[in-house]
């Protein structure tokens, strides 16, 4: 049996109806020893980057396409934060991933909006502060 046989069979209605997929923005900004996984287009990166410098959280960008050949480079020692635009790239990543043994990754909920919503003043401010203590 697959590995990724033994996922889908793990995909029942409790887990999603549970939310066990995914994680809100701000319930992942606030993780310790968190990776953002950016899964978009080198061209969507480059118009619109994070860098998350006063979360303290490292980026990488690896295209959903070059998952297969970079696995290497995605740290299963970390909470992994799946992102896309619009989380549709977000869940054929996470799929793959949970079926290389990746346990620690879950979905950035909400894509572009839910996302942008951490980064107003407000919540920056937060953020910063917290931080610093």
């Amino acid at each position: 049996m697959s590995e990724i046989e033994n996922v889908m069979r793990s995909l029942t209605f409790e887990f999603f109806g549970g939310g066990k997929h995914k994680i809100k923005p701000n319930e992942f900004l606030a993780k310790d020893n968190a990776l953002f996984l950016d899964v978009r287009s080198k061209e969507e990166a480059n118009t619109l980057s994070f860098e998350l410098l006063q979360h303290k959280i490292p980026v990488l960008n690896i295209p959903i396409n070059e998952v297969p050949d970079r696995l290497e480079e995605i740290p299963k020692d970390r909470f992994i934060g799946v992102f896309c635009s619009s989380s549709v790239r977000s869940s054929i990543v996470y799929i793959y991933l949970r079926s290389k043994g990746y346990d620690n990754v879950l979905i950035l909920e909400g894509g572009y909006n839910s996302i942008a919503e951490e980064f107003k003043p407000g919540k920056l401010l937060k953020t910063i502060k917290s931080k610093k203590q």
